[in-house]
Order: structure tokens, then sequence, then C-alpha cells
């Protein structure tokens, strides 16, 4: 039981900290893919900043699992935590950090009670916008044959491959790009799902609230009829009670 207040302990104290790391990640990815003349400086201090908020993670995912009384039970159900922490030691690619990052914090997240799905979905579709325009930016605008070349066309290609309009204006040529766009369209389609499925869900319970309060009155509406019925019959038991009387 001390394990686990411990591990709740850490979890409240580390969240915000670790969401302040995951923004300094974000900036830390875009400005190289934003500034394409930053210096090698910037690009390598951007790069250390990023395996540092990668190893917070880290940390964070070795700290929970000491403090954790049943380990293997952690391990069974936070496997996309440890999945997301191997993945960019077995291959560094920036992109391999990106989506690990992205995936513990969206763990840590959901770990807030606080936070609701609506704010999730809208926190999740910025975020995918973000970073995927980020992303393809990167492994396209260098493509001898791709036409994403600017930060402006990677956010509306982002945008019309997330919502599945895809007016073909703008493609990824890479096999990278490609990826990002297959990521991307399922990701839509998943938070669309996630939308309506909640949309559905709350018109459901309003409809069964109506049913429960409508069936409520009915049964108040029912008992007062059986009272007033009673209440008949014992006046009309008096008043012929009162008629066989002598007078």
């Amino acid at each position: 039981m001390e394990r686990r207040a411990a591990q709740l302990r850490w979890e409240r104290h580390t969240q915000r900290p670790l969401l302040a790391l995951a923004v300094a990640f974000a900036l830390a990815y875009a400005v190289p893919i934003v500034d394409g003349s930053a210096g090698h400086t910037v690009t390598s201090l951007c790069t250390v900043v990023e395996w540092t908020v990668w190893g917070a993670f880290a940390v964070d995912y070795l700290m929970r699992l000491a403090l954790t009384p049943r380990r293997g039970d952690f391990v069974r159900t936070h496997w996309p935590d440890l999945c997301a922490v191997v993945l960019p030691v077995l291959q560094p690619l920036r992109l391999l950090r990106l989506v690990s990052t992205l995936l513990l914090v969206g763990r840590r997240a959901r770990m807030a009670p606080q936070i609701r799905l609506t704010t999730y979905v809208v926190g999740s579709v910025i975020g995918l916008l973000m970073f995927g325009s980020l992303a393809v930016l990167s492994a396209e605008r260098d493509s001898p044959n791709g036409n994403i070349r600017t930060l402006g066309d990677a956010v509306w290609w982002s945008f019309t491959t997330m919502t599945t309009v895809g007016y073909g204006d703008h493609a990824p040529t890479t096999g990278l790009g490609r990826m990002i766009a297959v990521g991307l369209m399922l990701s839509g389609i998943a938070l669309l799902g996630v939308v309506t499925a909640n949309i559905a869900a709350w018109f459901i319970s309003r409809f069964e609230k109506d049913d429960v309060e409508e069936r409520r009155q009915t049964e108040a509406i029912a008992a007062l009829a059986e009272e007033v019925r009673l209440l008949r019959a014992e006046v009309a038991r008096l008043a012929t009670e009162r008629q066989e009387q002598p007078r």
C-alpha cells in the first residue's frame, strides 16, 4: 500500500514537469525544421534537448516501475510506455523520438482524472497536425520529386490527410513521408470515431436520463392514482357504514 501511495505521489508531482519538458521537446523538434538555415550549433542543441526529454520520460517509467507493488502487472498494462522508451534506442531516428514522446505524453496525461475526453481529443488533433506537418516537411523538403516545400504546404497537407479529404495537390513522395501519411490517416479516422462515439454516448445517456425521469413520473402518477382509488373506496365504505347505522 505504501509503494502504491508513493507511485501516485510520484505521478502527481511529475506530471506538470513532464508536460513542460514535452513542450520543450516540441520546440526543439520544430526549430531545425522550420528554420532550414539553422546552424550546426542550434541543431545539436535541439538534438540534446530531444534526447534529454526522452531520457526524462525513460526515468519516469523506471521510477514508476520501481515504485509499483506489482511490477509484472505494471509491465503488461503499460507496454506502450515500454515500447515508447525502447524504440528510440533501437534506431535513433528523430521520428521515433517524436512518436515515443507523443505516446508517453499521452499515456501520462490520461492518468490525470481532471483531463476530460474532449480536451484530450482536441489536444491530440492539434498535436498530430503540428507534428505531422513538421515530420512530413522534414521528410519531403529535400526530395527531388517532392511538392511539400514550405510549412504552409505541410499544414495544408496534414489537414486534408487527417480529414481523409485528400485533394491531391500535395502528396508525399518518399517512403518516410508516406508512412507519416498512413499514420495521420489512421489517426484522423480513429479520432473521428472517438468524437462520434462520444457524441453518441452523450445522446444515449441523455435519452436514458429522460427515460428514467419519465418512468419515475409514471410510477408516481400510478402510485397517486392507487392512493386516490383506495381513498375513494374508504370514503364509500364509511358512507355505507353510516347509512347502515340505526337512527
